[in-house]
């Protein structure tokens, strides 16, 4: 299992590039992406077949780590996080 934490400049070469390498590893079962700038865990699973699955979690979710037999809320993961809001840009001059 691998786990990262997205952060808003690397995000799309996470889910795309990154992810893409990763699956070539034949001993990765889930790679597990959690969010900077909102509540949401998405998990991508290897099923026994070799098919990946997704599956995305929020606020009030039990995330379910079968790699590892660990179900965990995400409050949990959470607890005392101060998230990271992306800048926004004014167009007032």
């Amino acid at each position: 299992m691998i786990v990262e934490v997205l952060s808003p400049s690397t995000e799309a070469y996470d889910r795309g590039g990154k992810f893409a390498l990763y699956r070539r590893m034949e001993s990765l079962q889930e790679d597990v992406l959690v969010g900077s700038a909102t509540k949401t865990v998405d998990v991508f699973r290897r099923s026994q077949s070799g098919v990946w699955t997704f599956i995305l979690y929020g606020e009030g979710d039990d995330i379910e780590l079968t790699s590892v037999g660990l179900t965990i809320p995400i409050e949990v993961i959470y607890e005392d996080v101060l998230l990271v809001q992306p800048e926004t840009q004014s167009s007032f001059k």
